[in-house]
């Protein structure tokens, strides 16, 4: 899987990523799953191609290349992969609905705080 979003996207759910993906393989998930969050977004690892056009346009700074997710995130990985396992493609969206574009540096910092990474 060459790019994953982390919990950092939870709850944040800026679009901007899903907006440049070159093959729509960001999804939202629209089913309920206690499991699974739909407030955030995922990534589906056998659709992604690696072009890392994701990673910049987060400005949650939540979507990392898989061999960089932070120690404290290392369960997104799976998260991302396992999802797409367990939930039929009618589940999913391409067109997320965001729940808060465009935040602040401080927007920020408060986000990776809350999750205990500085």
């Amino acid at each position: 899987m060459p790019w994953v979003i982390t919990k950092l996207c939870l709850d944040c759910k800026d679009t901007e990523c899903a907006e440049v993906c070159p093959v729509d393989c960001i999804y939202e998930l629209q089913a309920d799953d206690e499991n699974f969050s739909k407030n955030m977004l995922y990534i589906h690892p056998a659709e992604c191609i690696d072009c890392a056009a994701c990673e910049p346009a987060c400005p949650w700074q939540a979507i990392y290349e898989d061999s960089q997710v932070p120690a404290l995130f290392k369960d997104d990985i799976e998260l991302n992969a396992k999802i797409f396992e367990v939930h039929p493609s009618e589940d999913f969206t391409t067109e997320p609905t965001p729940i808060k574009k465009n935040p602040t540096p401080e927007d920020i910092a408060q986000n990776k705080a809350k999750w205990g990474f500085a």
